[in-house]
Formats: C-alpha cells, structure tokens, sequence
C-alpha cells in the first residue's frame, strides 16, 4: 500500500511538473547507495571502524558465555553434593550472570537506544552527508528533477543506464568537491 501511495504520488508530481515546464524534458535519474558506499573510502572506514567495535562486543559477550557455561557445567557437577544453602547461592550465582549478559547485549545491540545504533549514526553521519550533498551537486549539474535511489525502499522496476549518476556522484565525493 505504501508503494503505491508513493507510486502514485511520483506520477501525480511529476505530471503536474511536466504540464507547468511544457518545454522543459522531465529528467530524472538514480543512484546505486550500495556501490557508493562500497567505494566510497570515509564509508569503508566507518564501516570498518563499526566492524571493529562490534567484534570486540562479541568477543566479550563469547568469553562471559564461555563463562557462564563453566559455571553451569560445575554446577551440574557439584549439585548432588553440596548443602541446599550452597546451591541455592550458585543458582543465584548463574543467574545474575545470565542477567549481566542480557544487559550487556541489549545495552550493546538493542534498538533503536542501543550503542550499536547510536555509533552506527555517528560514524555514518557525515559520511551521509557527503554523499547527499555529492548528488544533489550532480542532479544540478545533470538539470535532473528527481533521482532515486536503486539500493533502497522504492522500487526501481527499470532504470536505464544513461540516467545513473552514481559513479558522477562516487567520483565527485573521492575528489572532495
């Protein structure tokens, strides 16, 4: 239903626009985000600098569960021959761990508050705005009135090739214009 509310709304605008520019050609172009942000250095970096936080987070969240394993294993052991005051205490025990380690993921990895989220916006900001403002250089320069993007929500059934300014935009944003 979306899609077609914003179908429709596309073709709304852009036939009003054509009858207000009778004169002037409708041009309307696209870009490919997922190939800017696969060249585009800053984005490789933030990506990588992301990559880098999250592995260190797992590997903390793999070597408290490597914990809590060996805490159950001995536990599973020892159960038979402890006093039911000592176990009581490793239960409890086990437990706040397991409660530790769901607060850490969801304090790490939970949306939309968690650190994941917040430094992913961070990291990707700027880099974001580099690239919008690189394609709305060329989308002037190209006299273009609406570019879309092909990677994302909106559905681009049939793009024809001389209407992409991706590499205009991924050249524009390595030369830092």
């Amino acid at each position: 239903m979306k899609r077609v509310t914003l179908f429709a709304l596309i073709i709304f605008s852009t036939t009003a626009l054509f009858a207000q520019t009778a004169q002037a050609p409708l041009k309307i172009g696209y870009v490919d985000s997922e190939v800017i942000l696969a060249q585009y250095p800053e984005a490789i970096k933030a990506k990588s600098d992301l990559d880098g936080l999250v592995a260190k987070w797992k590997k903390e969240v793999d070597s408290v569960t490597t914990n809590l394993q060996k805490s159950y294993a001995d536990y599973q052991k020892q159960s038979q021959t402890m006093k039911p005051d000592q176990l009581q205490k490793l239960q409890q025990s086990i437990v706040e761990k397991e409660q530790r380690l769901q607060q850490y993921k969801d304090q790490k990895f939970s949306q939309p508050n968690g650190e994941y989220f917040v430094k992913q916006d961070q990291l990707m900001k700027p880099v974001k705005e580099k690239i919008f403002k690189a394609i709305d250089e060329v989308s002037k320069e190209e006299a273009m009135q609406f570019v879309f993007d092909k990677a994302g929500e909106v559905v681009l059934l049939h793009a024809d090739p001389q209407f992409d300014i991706t590499y205009k935009v991924l050249d524009r944003l390595k030369r830092g214009k």
